[in-house]
């Protein structure tokens, strides 16, 4: 009999394949989504007999936190989860101000190999379930104190979103879902290396979560150089899908831009940048390397990030430079993870 992953279904497939009735999927849905209980025998709604039968039919929660790093510089937390098969992914807390941004992974590793990523160095193992990935944000919002609030969510942790698309959108409707987290469309963000394929399915989904693009290099020689999917999907054909999905939705993208020094930080760089960028409406969100051991990179000086920035800005583009976040606990993709591999 195939196991019955409670935090992958929404209140009505919790009913119906648990033979209950449509109140006690909404009860089970609330207590995983909205109160973060994953034992059934906390859930004090359901009686214990019930409980007991529902213990033996089906899996309350798929991931385990085993370690967590905390910067005493930033507040940044990363969390290493193990699954079930004795994999490990791991997301981030990212505190910025009032605002709290949760940073989620969507497989085991990566298929993509770009040239900075420790992430995609350890390989590829599978796609996550969409209840491992909403996993990820119940267990960090029992890690943190947001009140009334709800974070932000950008899926842009290990593994590239659109390649595991079912699941993905999965996972955001359920994020979504008002008797759960019930997090706004627009708290949400979704970042892509440039798989064409899916930002066109993206641009027909109704509803208003954001995109993101991990650019890094506004020419084809070093963006293939830097993130190999660019070989399959140059900027050409990057750049038709993305006026595709401005004409269908009328909504804004953020290309991420990962500073690197000496390989693509220089001012002609920012004009190759400003040049692709002003074709749409964009912001861009530059990020100033995180070093990885191993990896040949390193981040540029902090007059040469100012000077990258204010080039952009001042030729009229919205761009902003963000801080290093999460340096002293090796907050990149992949890192926490090569550190304790198979936890």
């Amino acid at each position: 009999m195939e196991e019955i992953l409670i935090t992958r279904l929404f209140p009505e497939e919790i009913s119906e394949q648990l033979g209950l009735e449509p109140f006690r999927g909404r009860q089970i849905f609330r207590w995983t989504h909205e109160k973060h209980v994953f034992d059934i025998q906390k859930m004090t709604d359901l009686s214990k007999d019930l409980r007991n039968a529902l213990e033996k039919k089906a899996l309350f929660c798929q991931t385990e936190i085993v370690h967590i790093q905390e910067s005493t510089q930033s507040g940044t937390k990363k969390v290493l989860f193990r699954l079930r098969d004795n994999q490990t992914i791991e997301s981030v807390i990212i505190p910025h101000r009032r605002r709290v941004t949760f940073c989620l992974s969507t497989q085991v590793g990566c298929p993509l190999k770009c040239a900075f990523c420790a992430t995609g160095k350890a390989g590829f193992k599978r796609n996550l379930n969409a209840g491992e990935i909403v996993e990820q944000a119940l267990h960090l919002l029992s890690l943190i104190d947001l009140g009334n609030r709800t974070p932000n969510i950008v899926y842009m942790g290990m593994g590239e979103p659109f390649w595991n698309y079912d699941e993905l959108v999965r996972s955001i409707k359920l994020i979504m879902h008002p008797l759960g987290v019930n997090i706004g469309a627009r708290k949400i963000t979704v970042s892509t290396a440039g798989d064409i394929k899916g930002i066109v399915k993206f641009a027909d989904e109704n509803w208003q979560v954001r995109l993101s693009i991990s650019l890094h290099a506004a020419n084809d020689t070093l963006r293939s150089r830097l993130v190999p999917l660019n070989r399959k999907y140059p900027l050409d054909k990057l750049a038709e899908a993305l006026h595709q999905y401005q004409q269908k939705t009328d909504r804004m993208i953020t290309f991420e831009y990962v500073l690197l020094s000496g390989v693509n930080d220089s001012l002609k760089h920012a004009q190759e940048l400003f040049d692709y960028a002003k074709q749409f409406k964009c912001t861009v969100n530059l990020i100033p390397w995180n070093p990885v051991s191993d990896i040949p990179f390193s981040p540029p000086a902090q007059e040469t990030c100012n000077s990258f920035l204010e080039f952009l800005t001042q030729n009229g583009l919205n761009a902003t430079l963000r801080q290093e976040r999460g340096q002293d606990i090796q907050a990149a993709c992949g890192q926490l993870r090569r550190i304790f591999p198979d936890s």
